[in-house]
C-alpha cells in the first residue's frame, strides 16, 4: 500500500512512548478489587486512550461499580500519583523523537492525559519531552471538546504547529483503538502499535500496523530515512 508523504508528526502518549498502560491496568484493577470487581480486558479496550473523566464513565459503568465516576476519578488520580512517577520508555521511542527532532520535523504530543499526570509521568524526561514542538492534553486543554475517538485532540494539536499543517500532512502514533479511530477521522495517516491483547478487528482501521516503534521506516512516509 503507497503511503502519502507527510511533514508533521504527532505522538500518543501513554502506550505508545511511555509504557504507562500496564501501570493504569495496575490502579484501575485494584479500584476493581476494591469494590468486589474484575477489569475485564472488554472494558480495557473501551478505556484506552480516552480523556480522565470519560475513562471514570465508563469504567464505572463497565464494572458496575458502586461509586460516582467523581469518586472513580479521585481515587485513581491518587493512584497515579503514587505509581506513576517514573514510567519506562518503550524501544525506539527515544531514538525516533530524536531523529525526527535532529532533522527538523516538526513534533508534538496528543494524550488524553491531563497535564497534571503529564508533569507526573514525564518528570524524568524533561529533556527529551523539550524536543516536542508543544503538547495537547485531551483531558484538559479548553479547546478539546471531545476526547478520543473524536478528533479533537489532533485537530487541536496539528493547528498548535507554528506553520498549521492539514491533517493529511500529519502522520500519528497510536497504540489505542481509539486513538486510532481519532486520527483517521482528523483526516491524518496513522501507524499503530497495539498491545499484544487489542484483536484485529480493532488493528484494521490503521495505516500501518507495527509489533514495535523499532520497525518503524521513516522514509515509507517521505520523512528522513535513519541512517544506517
Amino acid at each position: 500500500m503507497p503511503y502519502k508523504k507527510v511533514t508533521h508528526v504527532i505522538f500518543d502518549m501513554d502506550g505508545l512512548l511511555l509504557d504507562s498502560e500496564k501501570v493504569y491496568e495496575v490502579i484501575i484493577s485494584e479500584i476493581a478489587q476494591r469494590y468486589g470487581r474484575v477489569y475485564t480486558n472488554e472494558v480495557k479496550m473501551q478505556l484506552l486512550g480516552t480523556p480522565e473523566p470519560v475513562t471514570a464513565q465508563l469504567a464505572v459503568k463497565g464494572m458496575d461499580l458502586p461509586i460516582t465516576p467523581e469518586q472513580f476519578l479521585k481515587e485513581y488520580i491518587e493512584g497515579t500519583n503514587i505509581h506513576l512517577a517514573h514510567p519506562d520508555l518503550f524501544a525506539g521511542a527515544e531514538k525516533l523523537i530524536r531523529h525526527l527532532h535532529k532533522h527538523n520535523v516538526p513534533i508534538a504530543v496528543a494524550t488524553s492525559s491531563s497535564y497534571d499526570a503529564i508533569a507526573v509521568k514525564t518528570q524524568h524526561y524533561k529533556e527529551l519531552f523539550s524536543l516536542f514542538h508543544h503538547i495537547c492534553s485531551g483531558s484538559s486543554d479548553p479547546e478539546v471538546k471531545r476526547g478520543k475517538p473524536n478528533p479533537d485532540v489532533y485537530l487541536v494539536c496539528a493547528s498548535r504547529f507554528a506553520d498549521k499543517p492539514n491533517p493529511e500532512q500529519c502522520l500519528v502514533f497510536e497504540d489505542a483503538p481509539n486513538g486510532v479511530i481519532g486520527s483517521v477521522r482528523a483526516g491524518m495517516q496513522v501507524v499503530m502499535v497495539p498491545a499484544e491483547s487489542t484483536s484485529e478487528e480493532l488493528r484494521k482501521p490503521a495505516t500501518l500496523v507495527l509489533k514495535s516503534l523499532t520497525e518503524f521506516k521513516p522514509e515509507l512516509f517521505g520523512l528522513p530515512p535513519f541512517n544506517e
